[in-house]
């Protein structure tokens, strides 16, 4: 298992618009099980929601709010509220970390990508993007495209018309990024928002061993607020996380514009929406957005 360290957003550079749509369909979380000498890809039911007794209870794994997550993080990632649309997404975005895809920016110089095709391969031998697996090992950590070049292109959208791809995507972004923040998040005590920033945060940095990655933004938010696990108060800490975050993007060039915290996240934590219940309405690179 690769530890990326991930890149920069693809910055949306259209008019302004709003889009807007309903929170749709609730989507298949396919968690990881494990077997002896590690982890198996193999798929799981996914378990049934807990009863809505408790609006606070839900977190961000209850399946509505998983789709919202879903959406707030395309709006950021491809200026689109569509997620299901990306699986075929793929450009390299000059940020240094090669080519950029799928559903949640899956990218050939960090690893990621790798984990992904290789289980895509596991699971289908033969695939379209099986050959490139040699060239994926050999530009992991680099921004090059050797080996890669004049086809995967092509063939990564080919891929993303077969549902066992979309499936591999699904699970990988589940695996590496959503599972892990929601269970800190939980771990940490605070509800649907703060898990989606904790989320939110993994997907755009990785949790590496650098100063920006999400475990040292953590740990630079816990220097100065404790989470509700330790008795502090949720709204102060998910405050200094978003100081941390804003921080850390603040590191690299790339993530200089801020407002998917500023104008997105620290909406909901200002209007005390810690449950992240629609409707919602936010902004990302001057666009805004609605939730209904």
């Amino acid at each position: 298992m690769h530890a990326p360290h991930k890149r920069a957003a693809r910055r949306n550079t259209r008019p302004v618009r709003i889009t807007v749509i309903a929170v749709g369909l609730a989507l298949t979380a396919i968690p990881v099980t494990a077997y002896a000498g590690g982890l198996s890809h193999q798929a799981a039911p996914e378990p049934a929601a807990a009863a809505p007794k408790a609006a606070a209870a839900a977190g961000l794994d209850d399946p509505a709010k998983k789709e919202i997550a879903m959406q707030l993080v395309s709006s950021a990632e491809n200026s689109s509220l569509n997620w299901k649309s990306q699986y075929k997404y793929i450009e390299d975005i000059d940020d240094d970390r090669g080519y950029t895809a799928g559903i949640i920016g899956f990218c050939s110089g960090t690893g990621d990508m790798l984990d992904l095709v290789e289980l895509y391969t596991e699971r289908k031998p033969g695939n379209v993007l099986a050959k490139y697996l040699p060239a994926l090992r050999k530009v992991n950590g680099t921004p090059s495209h050797s080996g890669l070049d004049p086809n995967f292109t092509k063939d990564w959208v080919k891929a993303a018309s077969d549902s066992a791809f979309k499936q591999a995507q699904n699970d990988e972004r589940d695996r590496v990024y959503f599972n892990p923040a929601v269970k800190q998040g939980k771990a940490d005590g605070i509800g649907t928002l703060g898990q989606f920033a904790y989320y939110d945060a993994i997907v755009m940095h990785g949790d590496g061993g650098d100063s920006t990655s999400f475990s040292s933004i953590r740990k630079r938010a816990l220097s100065k607020a404790k989470p509700p696990s330790r008795g502090g108060n949720e709204v102060t800490y998910l405050n200094a996380f978003l100081d941390a975050r804003v921080w850390a993007m603040k590191q690299e060039e790339a993530h200089e514009d801020t407002s998917r915290v500023d104008t997105a996240q620290r909406v909901f934590l200002k209007k005390g929406n810690l449950n992240l219940d629609p409707p919602l309405d936010w902004k990302v690179y001057g666009d805004s957005y609605h939730i209904g």
